[in-house]
């Protein structure tokens, strides 16, 4: 008996550890060949909660987690690309989108997961083209959610021999709340409402529990898969808190609801599988379905009441990065492309101060070591991104109109210009956090001596940067000069740092990896107060 017990435990353990990386290998894969375009989508069809609902179930078909689309949708709420009834909405559709999992399951073609998985590998291994090797990882990733649950089934296949499983499955007919417990510790603990979905149509299709034991824990699932967004809102902005407790509240709500309606629902389902003639793991698999399609229907009206409640039980202002552009309207390219270089100027100017504030984050981090001032400066480094590809394309727009006079062509290319060297700012205050997140890493020490000398020319750079956007602003020559003089006190300052921390290495001070940090920081610092110098030069040439 303690080897069928051994053997069994080995069976649906490897069998749970098969399916968890088969179904995340499949959602990486289509995320791969579906690219950066899910943020995009995500951003860009979200224009209502209804839409929101559409697009929530697309983008967790695509990557088969409901947890990945929260987690997407978090974060773009905390970045001011999403609002928060959008958001909700998004959450609501990523609960039915997540049943098309049980659904593949329900088709129950086990006896062909290792051809399958065969066919996937040679895809992956053989075919050089990368489209091609991401639909082989799904192929992969598809056959191997079957193997996983095939092994898993064989492992509860004894369980029906067992007199306390019986007994226990008993006592879940007898008391659903205990389902509803089950279900949510156990999706907790894997993180995977499709793995204990699996596990609940395993149980069903070998007659283990029956199908009124079975709604609760599937029930349960849904609460406890709301933990991995939970989870990514922590130390996250008050607006990302709030779509999580949304998810949250929306998922218990439902699954109360549906407890107190369990035994029409029961009788639903019945009625449904003998007239559509199911099998079992396909009868959960229209439960599930049903359950989130009929919750979020009954739910869609309260959005704004949602809102509103955990607005309050949330409390705190809402502080986001605004990723939009403000000022990039296009109705000015063609009736005065002159108003709209003003407006892309404008938007220039934000972009700047987005620089100077994303340069004050790293150095809080620096300075700190909290990772709350990397994520700001990473989400500020992608707001600039999204700026200048809008921007760029806002001039590109006006320069072909065909309008615009050579006086405005020359300021037309300053602009242009100004918007690259405000990126690549970004790219340098983003390098620069990358390097403290290096330090920290491999707990690298900076001597007291490094971060006095990186303390001063951290405060130069962010003082000559933000002079630089404020000329670009008022378009104050004095103002412009005095960037070009500190720019000069810049590179002074750097070639007396990398002297210093010579000295140090020699003296024995600091290690060879807390000086490559040293002088890497000091080097994208340099190049921040060239760029900033091109900015002022642009206002020195009297063009902008």
């Amino acid at each position: 008996m303690e080897t069928n017990w051994q053997e069994m435990a080995f069976q649906f353990l490897g069998g749970l550890g098969i399916f968890l990386f088969a179904i995340k290998y499949m959602g990486d894969g289509l995320q791969k060949a579906a690219g950066d375009r899910l943020r995009t989508i995500l951003d860009r069809f979200t224009t209502n909660p209804f839409m929101g609902v559409l697009v929530g179930i697309i983008v967790t078909v695509l990557i088969q987690s409901s947890s990945g689309t929260t987690v997407i949708t978090v974060g773009l709420v905390s970045a001011g690309f999403m609002t928060l009834r959008q958001a909700i909405g998004v959450v609501m559709g990523a609960n039915i989108g997540t049943t098309i999992t049980a659904f593949i399951i329900g088709l129950d073609v086990g006896a062909y997961a290792l051809p399958i998985m065969a066919f996937g590998a040679f895809l992956i291994f053989f075919i050089k083209k990368s489209s091609v090797k991401n639909f082989g990882e799904v192929v992969f990733g598809f056959g191997g959610l079957f193997l996983g649950l095939e092994l898993m089934s064989d492992g509860m296949k004894p369980l029906r021999e067992l007199s306390t499983f019986t007994d226990l499955m008993v006592s879940l007919s007898d008391q659903p709340i205990l389902g509803v417990v089950v279900g949510t510790v156990f999706t907790l603990v894997v993180q995977s409402s499709s793995a204990t979905v699996g596990i609940l149509q395993g149980l069903y299709a070998e007659n283990l529990v029956t199908l009124q034991a079975s709604l609760p824990v599937l029930f349960g699932d849904n609460i406890g898969t709301t933990i991995t967004a939970v989870l990514a809102s922590i130390g996250a902005s008050v607006a990302a808190k709030r779509a999580a407790a949304t998810h949250v509240l929306f998922n218990i709500v439902g699954s109360v609801l549906f407890m107190l309606l369990l035994v029409p629902f029961t009788a639903y389902v019945e009625y449904l599988s003998s007239l559509l003639m199911l099998e079992n793991k396909m009868q959960i698999a229209f439960a599930h379905g049903s359950f989130n399609i009929a919750n979020t229907i009954i739910q869609f009206p309260l959005i704004g009441a949602w809102a509103w409640l955990v607005t309050k039980l949330i409390p705190g202002e809402d502080v986001t990065i605004e990723y939009k552009p403000k000022h990039l309207d296009r109705h000015f390219i063609d009736q005065s492309p002159s108003v709209a270089m003003g407006q892309a100027k404008e938007e220039i100017i934000r972009m700047g101060e987005f620089a100077v504030q994303g340069l004050q984050e790293s150095f809080e981090y620096l300075k700190t070591a909290n990772k709350k001032h990397a994520e700001t400066a990473y989400q500020i480094e992608d707001a600039i991104n999204n700026l200048d590809r809008k921007i760029t394309d806002y001039l590109i727009e006006i320069s072909s109109t065909g309008g615009v006079s050579p006086v405005e062509s020359a300021r037309h290319f300053m602009l242009m210009d100004t918007v690259r060297d405000i990126e690549r700012i970004g790219d340098h205050f983003e390098n620069i956090v990358e390097l403290i997140d290096y330090r920290d890493v491999n707990r690298v020490k900076l001597t007291e001596s490094a971060m006095v000398d990186l303390t001063e020319m951290f405060g130069l750079t962010i003082g000559t940067v933000g002079k630089a956007v404020e000329s670009l602003n008022l378009s104050d020559i004095k103002l412009a000069k005095t960037v070009a003089e500190q720019e000069d006190l810049i590179d002074k300052m750097e070639r007396r740092f990398r002297k210093n921390h010579i000295m140090r290495l020699n003296e024995g001070q600091c290690s060879a990896q807390s000086g490559m940090v040293f002088v890497d920081i000091v080097s994208n610092l340099e190049r921040i107060g060239d760029h900033a110098v091109n900015i002022a030069e642009a206002v020195l040439g009297d063009r902008i």
